[in-house]
């Protein structure tokens, strides 16, 4: 078993948003690393206090995702850190090296893990 990890900073808190930044972040790291539905075991997602009008599982449900099971919790308030930002850890069925796993940190979240987001193909991430 892998996890795979990423992030997203949302631009307004409105469901619409939410759901379209889960979808974008989900996108990227399903395609980076050609998952399978039926590999993934679980996904959990966080979410900042400010965001707060939708969950980010309801883009994993629409995206088919309806088998999977799914957790929404708030991140940690920590003095300082990422406001307005969708967290993703994706659990696989797969063995692999730890290296052959792509995490994906788009738009403001890159700032959180800038030691990853070379990880992924260059001109993928913004």
């Amino acid at each position: 078993m892998r996890g795979i990890r990423g992030a997203i900073t949302v631009d307004t808190n409105t469901a619409e948003d939410i759901i379209n930044s889960t979808r974008r972040l989900l996108s990227e790291i399903i395609n980076e690393n050609h998952i399978q539905q039926e590999e993934i075991v679980s996904i959990i997602f966080t979410a900042t206090e400010d965001l707060d009008q939708e969950y980010p599982a309801v883009a994993a449900r629409e995206m088919g995702y309806n088998n999977v099971p799914l957790l929404c919790l708030q991140e940690m308030n920590v003095t300082g850190s990422l406001s307005s930002c969708l967290r993703v850890l994706i659990h696989i069925n797969r063995n692999c090296s730890l290296s052959d796993i792509k995490h994906v940190y788009l738009k403001e979240a890159k700032r959180l893990r800038p030691d990853l987001v070379n990880n992924v193909k260059k001109g993928r991430l913004s």
